[in-house]
């Protein structure tokens, strides 16, 4: 019986949230049972494509809190993609804020030790910005893995920022094998 881990995408509103297929899509070919939560934003970007994308993973797409007592509609995550992270959720993130379900189930993986990428897409101005630097550092520190720079995105001058050859593959690369996770057992 193989056991299918689970790979929770979790996309904020920056450019490249409108090709997250990409991601999605490259995460299932590489064995994960694939679930997206989107920020607010990212939800009302994606509209035309969210029927696509939740008969893709074959999961309701995640956006809010449910209501307590309510069952879960997705599996447990076994690791993390947060992309593409914006500045504000990756300050908010370091932060421990969890005013929206993206940031509560980020916030929560740490805790819990899953493995946790961080793709960013940000202009230059906002990683200039000294909260940033020291929330990258923070989450870093926490073991998420923050792709900047050759590593991942490079931050763009303002306004420039397309989201064209965004780094999804980048952060598939860090993902653990599916092997390692859940050998197949006859």
């Amino acid at each position: 019986m193989t056991i299918v881990p689970v790979l929770y995408v979790v996309g904020c509103a920056a450019p490249p949230v409108l090709s997250i297929t990409t991601l999605v899509s490259g995460a299932i070919e590489r064995g994960w049972d694939t679930c997206l939560v989107l920020t607010e934003t990212a939800h009302t970007w994606l509209a035309d494509q969210l029927p696509d994308l939740a008969e893709l993973t074959g999961h309701p797409i995640r956006v809010r809190y449910k209501l307590p007592g309510e069952p879960d509609v997705l599996p447990p995550a076994e690791a993390m993609i947060v992309a593409p992270a914006t500045s504000n959720t990756i300050n908010k993130w370091a932060a421990g804020i969890s005013d929206t379900l993206p940031l509560g189930l980020i916030t929560e993986a740490i805790g819990l030790g899953l493995p946790l990428i961080a793709l960013p897409h940000l202009n230059a101005a906002q990683a200039e910005h000294p909260a940033f630097a020291v929330s990258v550092e923070t989450l870093r520190g926490a073991g998420v893995q923050v792709l900047l720079g050759t590593d991942g995105h490079t931050p763009h001058s303002p306004g420039t920022g397309t989201g064209a050859g965004f780094a999804w593959e980048r952060a598939l690369d860090r993902l653990p094998p599916v092997a390692a996770r859940h050998p197949v057992s006859e």
